[in-house]
């Protein structure tokens, strides 16, 4: 009887399957304490901060290394429940979180994305404004905005207009983490729509606006994205579901109005080998608002489409460095390029850190008080985004 009894045990998951319904954040807590103990070798459970009522927002990271950074293996962000009452996101990362711990060390494709990369899950931005949802309204709600009545999905700086809206404990806590860990790609999801939404989400002459658009520097890219991630979405194709009052065409949209995916990574070295923090890695004409530095271990990573690019380095004081590389069409590799870049001069390391390495708080761009914005749309990727920097 004992023995049967074992045997029982060992059949059953580490972790009770998790229900299709919505978690309060007693039930969420439980389920994300459950996997960081019973998946600890592949997963860390830590809170960035805490809510205005002082509830924690939670992050689980999972990987095969959670608990520390590995050079040459890219940080993945997911953000949901940004809205409190846009709760579909943050059921669905629950269940993404299940998906990987559950089906690692049992499907090849899901140990690989585990053992390559570092994916970090924020199910609930809002847990007040979750909280706050008593009776589930289609079109809006009082849960929407946080505890102090803050729309948080226009609470952070923006590039294009100044923001003088009151920063929020939840959104100085996700400025604060975006800050200190290097996230190659990220991911928010929103409810209201079906569709895959792509920066930028307003803008200027220069980005397009008076065609109804507004375009990065990465605009290629971040289409690319947006339709692999659609294109596996059949209702979501389709484009015109949901009753939505606009269309879609292929369930895709610019936030404002096919090739295979790799891009390159590498770590940045002076002549001496010395690895190179704060040096901006970029694709020549191809300037960003908020252009990309490397870390302090020196590493930079760009998302791209193959061809041929002349790669930028710049370092205070010195020349730009150029570079060309070609990104190989590889459809059966989903690893990035790797490739170092050792710079012929020697770098004083104070010349580098004392220079500016955070996006600025105040707008770059003067933008038009009749400039028309879009408010934001569903940003669904999940696993399909995670397939970019694997080693």
């Amino acid at each position: 009887m004992d023995l049967a009894c074992l045997w029982v045990g060992l059949l059953l998951p580490l972790v009770a399957a998790l229900d299709f319904k919505y978690h309060h954040q007693e039930e969420m807590e439980a389920f994300l304490k459950s996997v960081a103990q019973n998946y600890s070798s592949i997963t860390h459970l830590h809170s960035i901060g805490r809510s205005v009522k002082g509830r924690n927002l939670w992050v689980l990271v999972v990987g095969r290394f959670p608990k520390e950074h590995k050079v040459g293996v890219p940080a993945f962000k997911y953000v949901a429940n940004m809205h409190g009452d846009e709760t579909v996101g943050r059921e669905l990362l629950l269940h993404l979180i299940d998906y990987l711990v559950t089906n690692h060390g049992k499907d090849p494709e899901i140990t690989n994305l585990i053992n390559n990369t570092q994916i970090h899950i924020m199910p609930s931005m809002n847990p007040d404004g979750f909280e706050a949802v008593k009776k589930p309204d289609c079109f809006y709600s009082n849960g929407r905005e946080n505890y102090n009545g803050e729309d948080l999905n226009r609470n952070f700086p923006d590039a294009f207009e100044y923001n003088n809206a009151s920063r929020q404990p939840e959104t100085l806590a996700v400025m604060k983490w975006i800050k200190n860990k290097t996230f190659v790609l990220s991911a928010n999801l929103h409810g209201g729509a079906l569709v895959a939404s792509y920066p930028f989400d307003n803008g200027v002459p220069a980005t397009g606006s008076l065609h109804s658009r507004s375009l990065t520097p990465d605009d290629d890219v971040f289409q690319h994205l947006a339709h692999t991630y659609a294109s596996r979405n059949p209702n979501m194709a389709k484009g015109d579901q949901c009753k939505n009052k606009m269309n879609f065409p292929n369930g895709v949209t610019n936030g404002y109005s096919w090739y295979p995916l790799r891009g390159i990574k590498g770590q940045v070295f002076d002549q001496n080998g010395i690895p190179l923090p704060n040096v901006i890695v970029e694709v020549q004409d191809r300037k960003h608002i908020c252009p990309f530095r490397t870390n302090r271990f020196g590493e930079y990573y760009l998302l791209l489409l193959p061809g041929s690019y002349v790669i930028n380095v710049t370092v205070p004081g010195q020349a730009p460095f150029l570079t060309r590389v070609v990104i190989p069409d590889n459809s059966q590799s989903y690893s990035a390029l790797k490739k170092d870049l050792k710079l012929p001069f020697q770098v004083q390391q104070d010349s580098i850190l004392g220079s500016s390495s955070s996006c600025p708080m105040t707008p770059l761009y003067k933008i038009s008080s009749h400039s028309p914005t879009t408010k934001p749309q569903l940003f669904l990727f999940l696993l399909t985004l995670l397939h970019i920097f694997f080693k």
